[in-house]
């Protein structure tokens, strides 16, 4: 029997990310240097290893309030071109560095205009940092817009990613607290995106369960569920037998519908217990379209790589399963159909099929 893929041989396999935002992935050295350029005063220390340790901390502490606190941070630095310029080059650069050969990274325009950026200059800014990270990489980088679902700006960022949409940003996304705010309150924005022929991922069954995946996909036609993972409450695993799915998981694994899965984010803020006991087990097992994904790098101290070795060693997956995870991410991806299969049957096949002769 071959070996299971060891973390360094990951890091070398062409790998697709779909979930991940760019304020959740900076790296501790620039926070500091940003927080010093702008005059941001309020990080709780200016050594970049203790602030590493603190937002991982912060992150781990198993409180939602407290895990979204880190971003005040990490937006607080990103309120200039310059800045943001800099964010996104290095985290196209650090993703490449992990082999990861497409990705879409998401962030929310409104939340970085508090220094008299307009929203099309924090768009343009995020673009640009990621066309000079990504140069001669081997990476390609789209962007996903996201409207804060406490807010009222969903509309005007909607028609934004329409205006974008062929020069980087590839979709539109809600984020921020599921319970109270549902996915029907930007119901306008959803059904313009429809009209327009774009693209739309929501975050649903995270933090609240069935009925915020149902109005996603039901009410507002998510084309993707941004976590998902409660899903799992729609399936009954009896002691002796098969699990029997419910109606609304039948559908989401009939119709296809991609689960951007995330799962050491998912167990810093108490969606699971543990990754052996993560959902992504029984939904792969029972074929749902999985996909592995970071969500916030720097507080979940992760990289897809990672995330993968983790799952490795929770479910001995090989490279069999972690090309389904990848294939099936690269299918999802808002990218055009050629696209999607050039990279697929281009690079990473091909790819995934030299390591695992090696191995």
């Amino acid at each position: 029997m071959s070996q299971l893929p060891t973390l360094e041989q990951i890091r070398q396999a062409p790998k697709v990310l779909l979930h991940d935002h760019l304020d959740g992935g900076l790296r501790p050295e620039t926070i500091v240097d940003l927080a010093r350029e702008t005059g941001y005063d309020r990080l709780p220390t200016t050594d970049p290893g203790e602030l590493r340790t603190w937002f991982r901390q912060a992150a781990d502490s198993g409180s939602l309030e407290r895990y979204l606190e880190t971003f005040d941070h990490t937006v607080g630095v990103m309120q200039t071109r310059e800045a943001l310029v800099r964010v996104a080059a290095e985290c196209a650069e650090d993703l490449a560095a992990d082999g990861v050969v497409y990705a879409e990274v998401r962030y929310a325009p409104e939340q970085h205009t508090e220094r008299g950026l307009s929203l099309e200059e924090v768009i343009e800014a995020v673009l640009e940092g990621f066309r000079i990270g990504s140069e001669g990489r081997g990476i390609r980088v789209g962007t996903l817009l996201t409207a804060m679902r406490h807010q009222a700006r969903s509309m005007e960022i909607a028609e934004l990613a329409v205006r974008y949409r062929d020069v980087g940003v590839a979709g539109f996304d809600i984020a921020g607290a599921e319970a109270g705010y549902p996915p029907t309150r930007h119901l306008d924005a959803f059904e313009y995106l429809q009209r327009e022929n774009a693209h739309f991922t929501i975050h649903a069954g995270e933090a609240f369960g069935l009925p915020s995946i149902w109005q996603a996909i039901q009410w507002c036609g998510a084309d993707r569920l941004g976590h998902g993972v409660r899903i799992i409450d729609d399936i009954a695993v009896p002691g002796d037998g098969e699990p029997k799915l419910g109606r609304l998981a039948a559908y989401v694994r009939d119709k296809r519908i991609p689960l951007e899965m995330c799962p050491t984010s998912n167990l810093q803020t108490g969606a699971a217990p543990s990754i052996a006991e993560h959902p992504i087990g029984l939904l792969r097992r029972l074929n749902f379209r999985v996909t592995v994904n970071t969500d916030n790098r720097l507080m979940s101290g992760t990289s897809v790589s990672e995330e993968f070795a983790k799952l490795v060693g929770a479910f001995g997956y090989d490279w069999d399963d972690l090309q389904w995870f990848t294939v099936n991410a690269m299918k999802s991806a808002f990218l055009p159909f050629d696209d999607r299969l050039a990279l697929i049957n281009g690079v990473i096949k091909p790819g995934f099929a030299r390591l695992k002769w090696r191995a």
